[in-house]
Parts: C-alpha cells; structure tokens; sequence
C-alpha cells in the first residue's frame, strides 16, 4: 500500500507541485504573448503605425489630376478641361465660424445657416465645400484671409462644339467620373491618378507655426482618340438638323463609317442636347436626349434590309446553289405572294401600271418586296439564317460603346415560311443602325465584316501612343459576289429608287428603305421609318453612309426624305476631303 506524504494543512505535496507548474506556465504563455505582441507591434507594424501617426499630424489637400482629353482622328480636342479649383475647410480651423460662413456663402453661393452649422457642429477633420469654382471666387477668398479655409487645383470638363457628338461622347459627373458615352466606357484610361498638398497640424487639425508643405505631383489621365472626324461630324450634324426640322421627323440618326475597316467617322442623333449645359435637373429629358439611339435602339429596316438578301442569293448562286437566283433570271411578274394564307404585294407597278418582269437588278431599283420574298423562300430558312448570323444580325456588333442592343432576329426553329419571307425584305427582323451599318459595308466592301469601333488610339501623359487594330470577325461572302452587288447598287441610284442621291460624276450607290412602324401589336397608321444607306466610290467604298428618318410628317418615302440627305452629306464630304471625280461628268 503506497502513502503520499500530507504538510501541516493535510494536502498532498504532489498537488500542490502540479498547481505551481500550471501557474508558472500560465504566466510563461501570457509574457509569451506580451512579447510577441510587442514584437508585432515595434517590428511589423511599425511602418503602418508610423503612416497613422503622422496621418494624425498632417492634413492632405488633394491635387486633381487632370483627366485626359478626347480628341478626333486628327488630333483635334473635342473635350478637354477648365482649369477650376475645389474649396475645403477643416471646421477645427476656423477662428471666426460667424464670419468664415458669411463670406462663404456670399462668394460660393451657399445657404449661410447651413454652411454656418457645418464649421460649428462638424465632427470631421475635413470638409469640401465646393468644387469647380472659378478663378475669381477663389481671389476673393484669398483676399479675405479666411483661417481654415483651402483650395486645390480641380478641373471642369468642356466640349468644343457644345452638342456636336454629344450622344457619342457623353458626360462627367461633378467629381469628373464618366457617366455615359465615351466618358464612360473608357473612363479608367481617362482618369488619371491625382497627387496632394501635405502640411504639418497640431492635433485639432490648425497647420503649425513651422509647417513645411509637401508637394506629391498628379498624373494626368490618357488622351483617347477617335476615329470619328470632326470636319465630317458637323457636316453630318447640319444636314440631320435640316431635316429634322424640314419634315417633322420624331427623330433622325446617321451612321457614316468607313467599309475597309469599319472606323466609325459619324454618328449622329437628333434632336440632341448641349455637353457644356447638361440637363442634369432634368433625368427624364436627359435619359430621352442621351440615348444614342444608333447604337441602342432597334427597328423594322425595311427595304435596305434586301442589300443582304441579294447578297446571300449571290454568293449561293455562285457556290452551285441551284435553288438561288442567277443575275439574269426573271423573277415571276405577279404583284403579290401568298405565304401561309398573308398577303405580300409590291408597294407600286413598275411599268405604266403593270408590275414588269425583273431580274435581281431591277428587282433592287425598283424595291419589289416579292422578289425577295421568293429568294428568301428559295434559300430556305437554314441558308438564309447562315448569311444572316454572318452578316452580325441578331447579336451585338462588338463596337465599344455601353448599352449597345441585340436586335431582333425570329429563333431559326420557331420561324415559318412567312416569317421568313417578310425577313426577306425587312419586316418581322429588327435592327440597330449600327448592325445594317456594318452589315451593307460588309456586302460591298469585299465580303469582309470588322470589328466596329470608336477608338482610333490611345495616348498616355508621356506621349506613348497605342493604336487599335482593326478586328476581322468574318467574312460572309466573297469578294467576287460583293464586286456585283455593289455594282447592282450603284444602278439603284442611277436609275432606281436611289436617284435622289446621284451625284454626277461619282460612283454613288446604295438603297432606299420604307418600313411601316408597329405599336401595340398592329400597324400603326401613318408612321413610318424613312432610310437610305449609300456608298461611294462604288467600287471601293471610303465612305458609307446610314441616315434613318423616324415618323417623318407627309412626304415618308426613304426615296424622298433619306436618300437626298446622304446625297448631301456625301457633297458634303467630297467637299472637305478635294475628293476628285471618279468617272468624267
């Protein structure tokens, strides 16, 4: 039998022993713990510790980097910057608050009591009072000598040509943020990173005796350049202006790019609004003015749809599809189709009263729906659907811009031979005028559909330039096939609907589009969308042009409203550049 030996007290020695040790250890873990946190705290914490401790010491005032411009394809600013400064007070400065929020509110025109209740109840170090204040205000509040009171170099965003491009370019927010346009998608490369003032202050926040103010320098923003060219812009820009105010129209766009590559050298909507006097009290009429309903609204083509019509029969005809139409072959003279029990008539005769026999060519001058309702027919929904994937319907372009819409094309399963023979001739598809756009470049250019894009380069604040490179997305149709159809378009305007568009001596060609407008289910009476899309020269486009008159007021025929609008666009442009003419007058 084994005893354990007992103290005076009677408790066992063991115990007592084991007691001591977890005490000794409890202490060995807590200065273990003590000295590690010292360590953490002298040794790895120490730069952090250091940064708040002088936070504590020194007020900041930021220094606005200047955001970078936007300028043309020639170098030519189109929104730049007001120099501008931003007004801050640190409250615990203040020596005289009653005084500081009179003056104040006089020269920055702000509510006295409020300004007044923000010197003396602020619990922040710092407050902005105002930004983007002009020179004058800020040397009235230096000549006041106001304790407490600070300004910093700020920026205002300005627009050359006021509402020129506005849709395009969109605008900045009172922080010089973008909000829309340009200004927004590429707002990262815009912004640059801005600087600071340091200056030395008691605890309160009052600079000291001896402070020494430490300058860290803003980076300004990139310039981005465009693709767009103004001498263009403002020629496109008056003629949509005429004849939105000629016809009454509800609105007007145009869409001008360049078919070898797709740089957009236009866009225009109208009625439009002023960069330098954004209605920002205003959302609804800002939303409505904004909208670059180029890019983001869809609607039925109408007749300039049939550019890609033909072009999918062609290209089939010259790949041995014999259910596609030759060139020369006549198509049935009737006015009219059946298909699935609707109706689809010529919207005219052609020949004194009698609807004529036509080949593709005349079919294309004389915009005769039937005949594109055969085609389609012909090629059948498959086919068809193939062109109409490659030419870009039915999905986003790809141009850099925000908001840009699908379109609406029929699911190839759900679609039925009369839907497919309105698509024929543009009805039952809708579209961007950006899609048909680069759509018909792509049909007349030599079968090439690029990427389209806004941006021409992007250049940094030490004048390293990055230049875009066009993108090929693909090529629905061959060179041999977009050299006939394009020549087939060039008779639309010399002798079909297009005529009004004809300039002598230039190779103008194109097509006419008349489209019923669609509410609430039916056929809504009286309204219509107008457009024409032209080119020139028509054997190697430079410049094409889309122009989409929406609810035009008596006259509504894209023969009489749209297409003497590119004509005079494209005088326009002849104009501007010294291009010389392409065949002898």
């Amino acid at each position: 039998m084994r005893f354990k030996k007992l103290n005076k007290n009677g408790f066992s020695v063991t115990v007592l022993q084991k007691r001591l040790l977890s005490a000794l250890l409890a202490i060995t873990f807590i200065f273990v713990l003590i000295m590690a946190r010292l360590f953490y705290v002298q040794v790895i914490w120490d730069d952090k510790l250091k940064l708040r401790a002088m936070d504590q010491w020194n007020r900041e005032i930021p220094v606005i980097a200047r955001r970078g411009v936007i300028s043309d394809r020639n170098g030519e600013i189109i929104a730049g910057n007001r120099t501008s400064y931003s007004i801050f007070l640190r409250p615990k400065a203040v020596e005289d608050a009653g005084y500081a929020a009179e003056v104040l509110s006089d020269v920055l025109s702000l509510d006295k009591e409020t300004t007044l209740n923000r010197i003396s109840t602020s619990k922040v170090s710092e407050i902005t009072l105002k930004r983007q204040v002009d020179d004058e205000s800020v040397g009235k509040l230096v000549s006041h000598g106001l304790s407490g009171v600070y300004y910093a170099r700020d920026n205002t965003r300005t627009y050359a040509y006021n509402d020129a491009l506005c849709q395009v370019l969109g605008f900045t927010s009172i922080d010089g943020a973008g909000q829309s346009g340009i200004e927004k998608f590429y707002d990262a490369v815009l912004t640059g990173k801005n600087g600071e003032i340091s200056y030395t202050t008691d605890i309160v926040g009052v600079e000291t005796e001896n402070s020494v103010a430490v300058y860290s320098e803003a980076v300004a923003g990139s310039e981005v350049r465009l693709t767009v060219d103004m001498e263009i812009q403002l020629a496109v820009e008056e003629q949509m202006r005429s004849v939105y105010e000629t016809s009454g129209a509800k609105s007007v766009s145009c869409i001008m790019l360049d078919p070898q590559n797709f740089d957009v050298l236009a866009m225009c909507n109208y009625p439009s609004y002023d960069l330098n006097a954004v209605p920002r009290d205003d959302m609804q009429t800002l939303n409505a003015l904004s909208r670059n309903v180029a890019v983001c609204d869809i609607y039925e083509p109408g007749s300039t749809f049939k550019v890609v019509t033909a072009a999918a029969n062609l290209e089939e005809y010259f790949a041995g599809n014999r259910s596609a139409y030759s060139p020369d072959r006549v198509f049935n003279s009737s006015r009219t189709r059946i298909v699935d029990g609707t109706k689809i008539k010529c919207w005219s005769d052609h020949n004194n009263g009698k609807h004529s026999n036509q080949t593709l060519a005349m079919a294309l001058n004389n915009s005769c729906n039937p005949c594109f309702t055969d085609i389609a027919l012909a090629l059948g929904k498959d086919t068809f659907y193939k062109y109409l994937n490659g030419f870009g319907l039915g999905n986003v372009t790809g141009l850099d811009f925000n908001g840009e819409a699908l379109g609406m094309l029929v699911p190839q399963n759900l679609v039925r031979d009369c839907d497919l023979a309105r698509i024929g001739f543009g009805q039952t598809i809708a579209v961007t005028g950006i899609q048909l756009a680069c759509a018909v470049a792509a049909a007349v250019n030599g079968g090439n559909y690029y990427q389209p894009h806004l941006l021409k380069s992007v250049i940094s604040s030490d004048g390293k330039a990055q230049d875009y490179k066009p993108v090929l997305k693909s090529n629905p149709i061959s060179a041999k096939t977009s050299a006939l159809l394009a020549e087939m378009l060039e008779g639309v305007v010399k002798e079909g609907s297009g005529k009004k568009a004809y300039i002598e001596g230039y190779r103008v060609a194109g097509k006419t589009g008349t489209a019923q407008k669609y509410e609430n289910g039916g056929v809504a009476q009286g309204k219509y969308v107008s457009s024409f899309v032209g080119f020139f020269p028509a054997d190697k486009p430079r410049y094409l042009a889309l122009v989409i008159v929406d609810e035009p007021q008596g006259t509504y025929y894209g023969s009489a409203v749209a297409a003497p609008v590119a004509g005079e666009i494209f005088r326009d442009v002849i104009k501007l550049k010294n291009i010389s003419p392409a065949v002898k007058a």
